[in-house]
C-alpha cells in the first residue's frame, strides 16, 4: 500500500511541475509577444494578403518573429507543387524582405509520394 501511495505523490509531483513550467514559459511567450505586437505597424491580415501576392498558393501559418534585430511577419505559404515556402515581411513597412523555400516540407499525400 506505500509504495502505491509513493507512486501517486511522485506524479503528482510531475504534474505539478509540469503545469508550473508550462505556465511560467507560457507568461514569457506572452509578454515578447505583447512586444512584436506594440512593434508591427502591419496587421496579420495584410501581411497574409502580401505574402499571397509573392507567393501563388495557401497560407498556412502566419508568425511576428524578430530576425535580424526586426519585426517580421513570417508567413508560410503551401504551394501548389507541394512546397512550403516562408514569405518574410516587414511588420513596420509591409514590405517583403525575402522568400525561402522551407527544406524537408515538401506535401506528402496518405501514400507517401
Amino acid at each position: 500500500m506505500q509504495a502505491y501511495s509513493a507512486y501517486r505523490w511522485t506524479g503528482l509531483l510531475a504534474i505539478s511541475m509540469l503545469v508550473i513550467s508550462t505556465s511560467a514559459w507560457g507568461d514569457d511567450k506572452e509578454g515578447k509577444v505583447a512586444d512584436l505586437v506594440k512593434d508591427a505597424k502591419v496587421t496579420a491580415e495584410q501581411a497574409i494578403k502580401t505574402a499571397g501576392e509573392k507567393v501563388p498558393g495557401t497560407v498556412v501559418e502566419a508568425e511576428l518573429e524578430k530576425k535580424h534585430g526586426k519585426t517580421v511577419w513570417e508567413v508560410e505559404v503551401f504551394g501548389a507543387d507541394g512546397k512550403v515556402t516562408e514569405v518574410h515581411i516587414d511588420a513596420e513597412t509591409g514590405t517583403v524582405i525575402d522568400t525561402e523555400a522551407k527544406k524537408g516540407e515538401k506535401h506528402k499525400d496518405k501514400k507517401g509520394k
